[in-house]
């Protein structure tokens, strides 16, 4: 038997060690078999081309090798012997392995993007299905007297679903792309998690679940964004109570370990298979995907959560002892040592019953409402016409130059996203004119471009004020208000 240098370095054995050796030497102890099947080709007289296999080292690793074995003939044409001529293809079984890898990844990701659209074209008809449907029954005069109050009711609860609906796929797109800020203040978690708690009260009356709230006096403030914390809080709340059938328990616990806040969320509701349990914290993964499902959702609110954790330098984690046991979900944050209470507690409660809407007095205020939006620009009217001001109107940004030039104003309301000139535009050319009464007049956005940068974009540009679409009919009130001076109100 010949051994050369290249089967040297290939398979580790010196040409003493092999010469007068088995090549069964190098064939793995659950390949054996196939030499016998080379053997008997050879006697044959036959060639084996380009057979792909494995074959073991001198240090006992497996290394991917293509063998080319031909007879070797006397002159007579008798068979006295073989060549065999050994490659090794590790790299190109590593890269069809990762072709391998990649497609795979392609063909899940692609899956998952194909489970997301349906499951979000199923999520938004869902609440647009009772919108529109109670929304034709009261123009229709169909409902009257209570009915006509739950189908209020019931328009406004299925707008907000799919308001924040909308609101999880923007968050995402921006974490996904890092445009997401914090606004950063001392935070009373304690007060947060009971505000959270409270928010969630109705869902869980209605079910049937017992809520609980423990907090350590301890605990000190925390250095957060409390509206993005308690977005956080909300969703896993929100998600044991969903997940949580009658009769069944949530607690939430905020404790303090060492220089770290825990936030733990524990229901008793249908828990987490341990095959799903590593991809819970997953975009668009859900246990129970498909038409079958039992539950609504998206699968963004859990990513969500552990992005927006993350971003605030702490942990998320969930565990449960399987289905039907339950799930603890423990958010982790570092306790800031220098946060005091005197700094600005910015903790806003975004619970409880809906006050009644207060309505300023504007009788003489000069509005001028401008959108590209016919709805959405008699929607303004209408609101702000409730307080007696005098609303004018522009279907566009040249349209609302000519009336601010025609006319004064005391408030603009501008849309941002308009053809041709947008609202950027007009407020550039508003705050360039040579008449005092255009170039002062005051001025808020109302736009659905609702993200922190575009807050400061529209402040930078020369609005005062910048207002998110959909837009609750007192802030406008309230801003109209606060822009024209006057801060009296009548109920």
């Amino acid at each position: 038997m010949g051994w050369n240098g290249a089967a040297e370095r290939i398979f580790g054995y010196t040409q003493e060690e092999m010469i007068g050796a088995s090549i069964r030497t190098i064939i793995p102890p659950d390949r054996q078999a196939e030499e016998d099947t080379v053997l008997a080709s050879i006697r044959r007289g036959e060639r084996v081309d380009h057979f792909e296999t494995i074959r073991q080292r001198r240090d006992g690793t497996l290394i991917p090798v293509s063998l080319t074995v031909s007879p070797l003939l006397a002159d007579d044409g008798t068979i006295i012997g073989a060549s065999k001529i050994a490659r090794d293809v590790s790299e190109r079984v590593r890269a069809e392995q990762e072709r391998t890898r990649l497609l795979q990844a392609v063909q899940q990701a692609s899956r998952l993007k194909d489970e997301f659209l349906a499951t979000l074209s199923h999520e938004l008809r869902t609440p647009l299905n009772a919108i529109l449907g109670y929304a034709r029954m009261l123009r229709s005069g169909l409902l009257v007297g209570d009915k006509q109050a739950r189908g209020i009711e019931t328009i406004e609860r299925n707008a907000t679903s799919l308001a924040q609906i909308v609101e999880d796929v923007l968050d995402m797109s921006r974490i996904v792309s890092g445009k997401i800020r914090l606004q950063m203040d001392a935070v009373d978690v304690g007060r947060l998690a009971r505000d959270a708690v409270t928010a969630v009260v109705p869902a869980a009356d209605a079910k049937g679940v017992t809520l609980e709230t423990v907090v350590d006096p301890s605990m000190r403030p925390i250095r957060a964004d409390a509206d993005r914390l308690q977005q956080v809080l909300w969703n896993l709340l929100s998600n044991a109570v969903k997940f949580t059938p009658a009769g069944g328990y949530v607690a939430v616990h905020v404790t303090r370990a060492g220089n770290d806040a825990e936030i733990s969320v524990s229901d008793t509701g249908v828990g987490i298979e341990p095959a799903f349990l590593p991809h819970v914290f997953e975009r668009f993964r859900q246990a129970d995907a498909g038409s079958t499902r039992e539950r609504g959702g998206l699968g963004l609110g859990l990513a969500i959560a552990r992005e927006l954790v993350q971003l605030h330098g702490g942990t998320i984690t969930a565990v449960s002892p399987g289905a039907g046991k339950g799930a603890t979900f423990t958010v982790t944050l570092p306790i800031n040592a220098s946060v005091r209470w005197d700094v600005h507690d910015d903790t806003r409660a975004h619970a409880g019953p809906t006050p009644a809407m207060p309505v300023p007095r504007l009788e003489g205020v000069r509005v001028l409402a401008v959108d590209d939006d016919a709805d959405a620009l008699r929607l303004v009217r209408e609101i702000l016409e409730t307080t007696g001001a005098k609303v004018s109107t522009a279907a566009s940004a040249p349209e609302a130059l000519e009336a601010l030039n025609r006319s004064e104003q005391d408030v603009l309301i501008a849309d941002i996203a308009m053809p041709f000139m947008d609202g950027f535009d007009l407020i550039r050319h508003v705050r360039a004119s040579a008449i005092p009464s255009v170039r002062d007049v005051r001025a808020a956005a109302l736009t659905a471009y609702a993200h922190s940068d575009d807050r400061a974009r529209v402040t930078d540009s020369g609005f005062q004020m910048h207002l998110a679409k959909p837009i609750d009919p007192a802030a406008l009130m309230a801003a109209v208000a606060a822009l024209a001076g006057r801060d009296g109100s009548r109920h």
